[in-house]
């Protein structure tokens, strides 16, 4: 039996968050599925959701399709701040870590994290503009604002947006192998050139 990977997708969820991890994971899951790994994109009930930018997506279930998951990708986006206050789903979050399952966030999905107690006393990573929300959620955390991604065993959190990118080619990397992730990488055709320098201004 597949081992199962959930994304998690709620309305007002940004689109990479959820999309860029997505593509990966999915990409290594179809092209090798010798690997033993599927990945779903979930929601609550079911049903399609509209994301931060106006993205709407269909999932391929719900969550409770998936009672059991090995990863979950927790995405953010300013839909986020509800999930802060969602006892189910931090439950839900809370019940998967225990059952061992790796936990993963994207950008302000650390939030999410944080206010189901998995950050406790752990080095994380978020957008660059929230880590005060993060450590106002808990002030355990040790902030990594100069890394792409952490991996702190059970829990691994990626930066902004295109973060989640790095991330889950590292998880890739991490559950399969670090030539599989290159494998990967190279079919999605993900080299980022070098960052580039602003545009000159006329004056």
């Amino acid at each position: 039996m597949s081992k199962r990977i959930v994304i998690d997708l709620f309305d007002g969820a940004e689109e990479l968050d959820a999309v860029g991890p997505w593509e990966v994971l999915s990409y290594w899951t179809q092209a090798y599925p010798e690997d033993g790994w599927r990945v779903d994109l979930v929601t609550d009930d079911g049903q399609t959701r509209r994301c931060a930018k106006g993205l709407q997506v269909v999932p391929t279930g719900a969550k409770a399709d998936v009672p059991r998951p090995d990863l979950i990708v927790e995405p953010g986006g300013r839909g986020a701040r509800a999930r802060l206050a969602d006892t189910d789903h931090l439950r839900w979050l809370q019940d998967a870590a225990e059952n061992r399952a790796l936990v993963s966030s994207v950008c302000t999905g650390a939030l999410v994290l944080a206010a189901a107690g998995l950050l406790h006393g752990r080095p994380a990573t978020t957008h660059h503009a929230a880590f005060e929300e993060l450590l106002a959620l808990d002030p355990t955390i040790t902030p990594c604002p100069d890394q792409r991604w952490v991996d702190d065993g059970q829990i691994v959190t990626a930066a902004g947006v295109s973060a989640g990118i790095d991330m889950a080619l590292h998880l890739v990397g991490r559950l399969a192998s670090p030539e599989r992730a290159r494998q990967v990488q190279d079919g999605v055709e993900y080299h980022p050139a070098p960052r580039t320098s602003p545009m000159p201004t006329n004056h």
